[in-house]
């Protein structure tokens, strides 16, 4: 049986401050191999987590607006900070036009597992209201404990290999060892899941099961787009959006597999 033809094209964009929207976009791609893709990011402008949220709030809607010039038919807010503050302010510009998708961290399935949970996230997200109201709203009766993790998010952005594990280390040892879910609750850690899982499994425990955001939000995108799923018949577009300049994908996005995945699938880079 041949590839399925779906008609008309998909575009899905993406934005975050960096390269953490990987994640998302090749979970886009897997689900939707013909989508054409748009990945707009901030390198000007990042780290986003410093900033104020009104100051973020205006980086991230510049980064949306780049995106939504090439009219895509969803957006993927794939940055946790910037669905926290910027979220309402984006969908406010786009929306009905452009469905806007936002990125929640995914504690409500980690709970439903029965705990002991761990959320790993940048130290800005960690213990905000935010994310004690996620906890309040979705992990009652289970043990949840907020893991910051200064640097990580930096060390992934710039593929610094030693700093990636110093920093996974440090906020390993800050983790519990009987936790049974880890929640990745930064768009960036997905990229090093597999590093985290090492560094967090205990011998003798049962696996470690890590909760990301990137195939859910991925899967919502395209139904709001009204995109089916499953293999197509034509080659990708993949168009990446520096602070709203048209480059290639940033080296250091070539140090993970779903960087080099959305590199082989658009022969155009």
């Amino acid at each position: 049986m041949g590839p399925i033809d779906y008609g008309d094209r998909v575009k899905i964009a993406l934005m975050d401050s960096g390269i953490g929207l990987l994640a998302a976009a090749a979970a886009v791609r897997r689900l939707r191999p013909d989508a054409d893709l748009v990945l707009s990011s901030d390198p000007d402008g990042m780290p986003w987590g410093p900033r104020t949220p009104e100051d973020l709030t205006e980086r991230a809607v510049a980064v949306a607006e780049a995106a939504a010039a090439h009219r895509p038919d969803a957006l993927i807010v794939a940055c946790n900070t910037a669905s926290v503050h910027a979220l309402p302010t984006v969908r406010a510009r786009l929306e009905p036009g452009i469905p806007v998708i936002g990125t929640v961290p995914a504690i409500k399935p980690a709970a439903a597992g029965g705990g002991p949970v761990a959320i790993w996230a940048t130290p800005a997200t960690t213990g905000s209201p935010y994310q004690r109201g996620l906890i309040d709203d979705f992990a009652n009766g289970v043990a949840v404990t907020e893991v910051p993790c200064p640097g990580l998010a930096d060390a992934v952005q710039y593929a610094d290999e030693a700093a990636i594990d110093e920093t996974i280390a440090a906020a390993a040892a800050l983790t519990p060892r009987d936790v049974r879910a880890v929640v990745l609750g930064c768009t960036h850690y997905e990229l090093v899941a597999e590093r985290i899982r090492a560094a967090v499994q205990q011998p003798g425990m049962p696996p470690l099961v890590l909760h990301g955001s990137a195939g859910a939000v991925a899967a919502q995108a395209l139904r709001r787009a009204g995109a089916a799923v499953g293999a197509a018949a034509v080659t990708p577009g993949l168009t990446v959006l520096l602070s709203g300049r048209e480059e290639q994908l940033p080296r250091a996005a070539l140090g993970y597999a779903e960087g080099r995945m959305l590199a082989e699938t658009s022969p155009a880079l």
